[in-house]
């Protein structure tokens, strides 16, 4: 139907438009979708077996929905993609505060303009990326926020008494009649705010400062609320809870591979940047297990979280880190170097909750830990595992490396080197050009020298080698050897 050669209800009526409810609407674009194989939440990586099944099965059954999962699980994200299922323009009475349907008008308004205009009542069509409203809860939200309230004003512009329906001011959901409408962190909503909504969602009645009138909204609700939320701020009360058709449990990214996918594609880098700083593929891989460790650290608050967010910040940092270094060092390019990794730092730190252990060690402690920990996790599946008890005589596969630190003076990496120089002094350690022939034979050449270093970062985890950081870089010693000769 060409929305542009429509502009009356008599129109409309000739053209044989059928009215059909938002969740209808969704629904029967669901379908289509899945007939024709068509990938209807584009971009959204870890849930094809997971929350997306199950969130198309609530639309199917034309139910609201609520999100439940921690921060920066793509909640948000999901709800404004249902947009897509809309039809891509509606025709809505012209002039009316809340899209009334020129087929099935609900308010004052719509009604006596049909009653006066008949065929000839003006239309005007509503696009599916106009249909979609959010609020977020917040303890000071109030009814006539989000219902309405009576707006003396308009009552004395009118010339009409309270007693009139016409001075109603419509709020956040009246309006939205018609379209998607979230309400983000539900749990915080004031539990009789949420009581304002159980009408709305189940009899289509609002009731405002006295007025109650009989409004048979047309609306899809999506609810978002942290399980955290339950027990520190608030809850869902239980008669709304019972309206809510489908309750939806996300979750992380189960695997680093799944998390790269979407920090590639949510990090904004400058063009500049993505070409002249090359990030190894273990970087990458590195940068991801961070967050994994986060997940499972005795110093992070689990119930808070950690947001797909921290790695998509972090990963902006690292590379503005490589490109900062290459500037001062003179460098046209760059490749991302472990040392680097100590940029990230303010990213981790700012999107973490820690619990008391970890306030008291401090988030930069913190934060390094995390590093370190996920240098420990991924080193065996690069290189050989070191065993934690080793026989004495028994060979291991770094034996000529911690021979090379036990008879030297100790090897530093500065953060001033500029490429050629790093280069060559990762060159220097010998051992570690053997490593990566044995065990990464097939190693892309631009990713050797963060593995070299990879290689030192991973022995100083497992105590073969020793590790200090000061502000100008990093040197790595063998731990007895610089005990004896201190002796």
């Amino acid at each position: 139907m060409k929305k542009e050669n429509i502009s009356t209800l008599g129109e409309l009526k000739k053209a044989g438009y059928q009215s059909k409810s938002i969740k209808d609407e969704l629904r029967d674009n669901l379908i289509e979708n899945i007939k024709n194989k068509k990938t209807t939440f584009e971009g959204i990586h870890g849930y094809e077996n997971t929350v997306i099944p199950e969130l198309e099965r609530a639309i199917l059954s034309r139910h609201n929905i609520n999100l439940l999962g921690l921060r920066g699980q793509a909640k948000t994200r999901l709800a404004r993609m249902m947009v897509n299922l809309l039809d891509e323009n509606i025709p809505v009475v012209e002039g009316s505060e809340i899209n009334d349907d020129p087929l099935a008008p609900i308010s004052r308004f719509a009604v006596e303009l049909i009653a006066e205009k008949g065929d000839d009542t003006p239309i005007t069509w509503l696009h599916r990326s106009d249909r979609f409203a959010e609020k977020l809860a917040t303890p000071d939200v109030t009814v006539a926020d989000i219902i309405g309230d009576v707006d003396p004003i308009k009552a004395a512009n009118l010339k009409l008494s309270y007693a009139d329906d016409r001075v109603i001011h419509y709020g956040m959901i009246p309006r939205a009649n018609r379209c998607i409408f979230v309400i983000n962190e539900l749990p915080d909503l004031q539990a009789r705010i949420q009581v304002a909504l159980f009408n709305i969602l189940q009899e289509g009645d609002i009731q405002i400062r006295g007025f109650k009138l009989r409004l048979p909204l047309d609306m899809q609700f999506v609810f978002t609320a942290n399980p955290e939320d339950y027990t520190n701020r608030g809850s869902i009360v239980t008669p709304l809870k019972d309206r809510i058709g489908s309750q939806i449990l996300t979750h992380y990214p189960e695997d680093v591979e799944t998390a790269r996918t979407i920090t590639a594609q949510e990090a904004k880098l400058d063009s500049r940047q993505s070409e002249s700083v090359y990030v190894p593929e273990l970087a990458k891989d590195l940068l991801e297990q961070i967050s994994f460790e986060a997940r499972e650290s005795e110093y992070v608050d689990v119930k808070s979280g950690v947001s797909a967010r921290m790695s998509i910040t972090a990963f902006q940092n690292l590379l503005s880190t490589a490109e900062r270094r290459a500037l001062i060092a003179g460098d046209d390019a760059t490749a991302v170097r472990l040392a680097d990794f100590t940029g990230v730092i303010p990213a981790i730190t700012g999107k973490v909750e820690l619990v008391y252990e970890g306030e008291q060690e401090g988030a930069d402690f913190v934060a390094n830990a995390l590093l370190e920990a996920a240098v420990k996790t991924l080193f065996p599946k690069y290189f050989p595992k070191v065993e934690k008890l080793e026989k004495q005589g028994d060979e291991t596969p770094y034996d000529d490396l911690i021979s090379w630190f036990f008879n030297g003076d100790g090897f530093e990496l500065l953060n001033e080197y500029d490429d050629k120089a790093y280069k060559a002094k990762l060159d220097e350690v010998t051992p570690l050009d053997a490593l990566i022939a044995d065990y990464q034979p097939e190693i892309d050449p631009r990713d050797v020298y963060f593995e070299k270093e990879f290689i030192l970062w991973g022995l100083t985890q497992f105590k073969k080698l020793s590790k200090y950081s000061y502000s100008e870089g990093m040197q790595f010693k063998d731990p007895y050897g610089s005990y004896i000769s201190g002796l």
